[in-house]
């Protein structure tokens, strides 16, 4: 077989250094299926830290109203209520402690993170040091109540406040308290965390101190090195990935598949493509094979050089060893060629994965149709635009945006915007890229007052009024 991907020698015969294993892990590109027990507990443990306050449970017709777990919410958000709103009032003459003393709450778990979560939405440049004060003043009223313990989450919150606040020396005290009181600090303490240090010597520091932290904890990662990788790289950090993948071997301590594929990402995205082959050989040597998220990164290399004949024996090697590529796996290939401008290969591709029985999702199309558009072709993005909608997929915002952009570079400015119009009635709510989009390209066009029925029509339905001002030029009537 010639080398699979035209980056040297090595690569391709690396795929074949080993028997091949695939294990699913980090998915660079998309929120792909993760069907193991460690990825799904990953997944999980990302979303207990997502910054959304407590909402009551959609009412269901087979539901009474007040079942214990909606009067459950209902208690929890009312009491936040009323703890924020003594807040809000302290300052000199009002005792805040001992009015939060005279509602006779009991502190749990929740009332905390909601509490601190109202205060975090709140912060502004204008209030940042009094959402610390008040932050800092619930957290250690609510500390001392009985029957009561901060958690690690707790402190994580109050952490991002700091973080939020730019209050960096808090922040840091916190982190001493949390670890002398026992708690684990966690691989979200250390994201809070690194995204603070603003120089990379403060970041060094800091990635050494969790690594020898005996409170870390890194599960559900293999090692605290694996933690630390992944966290950089949901933050962008891919010279401190190199750093720390060095220290890591320094160390002899042993890569996995998730280590490699981190590491892969961060050269990706430094430029170093050169040094691809160098760790999928290092991988073959260690017993590693290139698994799913593997590919999926190197199909988007090729894509982007606009290699498609190396793409072409890629996919078939994944077929040969037992990778069968997903739609993810073409809607990356896809995009990186259109990218590079080949709408032939874009096709092509595209045609091939319907032949393989693999259904296009609305994420796919929507590349097409974007390649499409781009590419100055958008009779054919259209085309593709009627073909989801007759399969039953329903249009995303990015989908919208470039029907929208196409419509307008065709001269079809009246249907630009009847389809942003009707967006809402099929169930998606432009967003501030699909107003803009439009209203730049009807004043470029000289159609000043269509830009403006654009904007009163997104003022009316009290979308991002908050960034109205952003269209210059405009009065309201």
């Amino acid at each position: 077989m010639r080398p699979l991907l035209q980056l040297g020698r090595r690569t391709g015969q690396s795929f074949l250094l080993s028997r091949l294993r695939t294990r699913p892990c980090f998915n660079f590109c998309s929120n792909g299926d993760r069907s193991n027990d460690e990825e799904k507990e990953r997944s999980d443990f990302d979303r207990n830290y997502d910054d959304t306050l407590l909402s009551l449970p959609p009412f269901k017709e087979h539901e009474e109203e007040f079942t214990p777990r909606r009067r459950f919410f209902r208690n929890i958000k009312l009491e936040a209520d009323k703890i924020f709103e003594i807040l809000q009032q302290d300052g000199p003459g009002f005792n805040t402690r001992s009015a939060l003393e005279e509602l006779n709450l009991k502190v749990s778990n929740a009332l905390v993170r909601e509490v601190l979560l109202q205060i975090l939405i709140s912060i502004n440049d204008a209030n940042k040091l009094r959402c610390a004060k008040l932050a800092y003043k619930f957290f250690t009223w609510s500390g001392q109540k009985e029957d009561y313990k901060h958690t690690s989450n707790a402190y994580n919150l109050i952490i991002k406040i700091f973080a939020e606040t730019e209050e960096l020396k808090a922040m840091w005290r916190l982190v001493d308290e949390m670890t002398e009181n026992g708690l684990p600090v966690t691989a979200y303490t250390f994201n809070l965390l690194i995204c603070s240090c603003g120089e990379a010597g403060m970041a060094r520091k800091l990635v050494e101190r969790f690594l020898k932290s005996k409170t870390f904890n890194y599960r559900p990662f293999k090692h605290s090195f694996n933690a630390i990788l992944y966290s950089l790289l949901t933050v962008n950090q891919f010279r401190l990935i190199e750093w720390v993948y060095q220290k890591m071997v320094l160390e002899g301590h042993s890569p996995d598949i998730l280590t490699y594929n981190v590491i892969m990402r961060a050269k990706y995205k430094l430029g170093k493509l050169d040094q691809f082959h160098t760790i999928l050989d290092e991988m073959g040597k260690n017993g590693f094979a290139p698994d799913l998220h593997t590919f999926n990164l190197l199909l988007h290399v090729l894509g982007k050089a606009d290699k498609p004949y190396a793409a072409l024996e890629l996919l078939e090697y994944m077929d040969l060893v037992g990778c069968s590529p997903s739609v993810l796996h073409f809607t990356t290939l896809i995009d990186g060629l259109g990218r590079a401008g080949n709408l032939d290969a874009c096709k092509y591709f595209f045609d091939m994965m319907l032949k393989k029985g693999c259904k296009p999702d609305v994420v796919c199309y929507t590349v097409m149709i974007a390649g499409y558009v781009a590419g100055g072709e958008f009779d054919k993005a259209y085309e593709l635009f009627n073909d989801m909608t007759i399969k039953g997929l329903l249009p995303n915002v990015f989908t919208y945006n470039s029907m929208i952009k196409g419509l307008c570079v065709s001269g079809k400015f009246d249907e630009a915007c009847s389809m942003l119009k009707s967006m809402d009635s099929r169930g998606c709510t432009p967003n501030f890229s699909v107003y803009s989009t439009l209203v730049l390209k009807l004043r470029n066009a000289g159609k000043a007052s269509k830009a403006d029925e654009i904007i009163s029509f997104m003022v009316e339905k009290g979308h991002y009024l908050h960034l109205v001002s952003k269209f210059r030029g405009y009065r309201r009537c």
